[in-house]
């Protein structure tokens, strides 16, 4: 798709679908540790390029054969893995949905590769995609390696690291009560990440100021290469 036609949620992330998600574990070594939930919320853009929430998937998840339960980590999030009133779905049936919502959402956005969006954001990518690995799903419209860290965003943007303190900063409500939760957590993100985005067009971020032509053909030179790197790469 030339630039000319390409849609604004296209040309805000260079193509990028963000989508944002929270995992709920019972560890930390994605490898061996069941994920026991996982959300995603996937956005929209208006017609003055601001983001909000489109609406959010949410699944608890079977153990996969073989995973470990680690007790500090189900002390921690308060799940228990093997109740039956959690009405958990078995992972893979769980990646698979989750995957042609946002292939869906990314086509219907004008994208081309969805980005991961998540506070901390290597510990859900890495068990997203150790859950993909194990499953054997081939095609999946998340880009391997790239993300978004909302940690990052709000320490430069709010001078906040941590979700809830950073969620109260920006005036965004948080509840405690209902934190580590897959679904709560992963909104709430959503929010922070969007307040972001906006606030930073809002504040003459973006678009960008129009590039000279010496600087506008340098630019297409390093994107050509980089395309290239990251084609190889995966």
């Amino acid at each position: 798709m030339a630039n000319t036609e390409q849609t604004p949620f296209a040309k805000r992330f260079r193509g990028f679908f963000p989508v944002v998600i929270d995992v709920e574990t019972a560890g930390f070594n994605k490898e061996t540790d069941a994920l026991l939930e996982i959300a995603a919320s996937v956005l929209k853009m208006d017609d003055e390029g601001l983001l909000s929430i489109d609406h959010t998937v949410h699944f608890h998840v079977q153990p996969f054969e073989g995973a470990n339960i680690e007790q500090a980590a189900i002390d921690f999030n308060g799940i228990d893995p093997f109740s039956p009133l959690r009405g958990a779905v078995p992972e893979d049936e769980v990646i698979k949905e989750i995957c042609k919502v946002v292939r869906k959402a990314q086509k219907a956005a004008g994208c081309q590769r969805s980005v991961i969006v998540a506070h901390n954001a290597a510990f859900d990518h890495g068990f997203l995609n150790a859950a993909i690995e194990r499953n054997n799903i081939k095609r999946t419209p998340f880009h391997p390696f790239v993300s978004f860290d909302t940690t990052s965003l709000a320490g430069l943007a709010l001078g906040q690291t941590v979700l809830a303190k950073a969620c109260r900063a920006a005036g965004i409500e948080f509840d405690n009560s209902q934190a580590h939760s897959a679904l709560y957590d992963t909104e709430r993100t959503a929010e922070l990440y969007c307040l972001i985005v906006n606030r930073w067009q809002q504040l003459g971020g973006w678009p960008l100021a129009p590039l000279d032509d010496g600087d506008a053909d340098a630019e297409v030179d390093t994107e050509t290469k980089n395309d290239e790197e990251t084609k190889t790469s995966e």
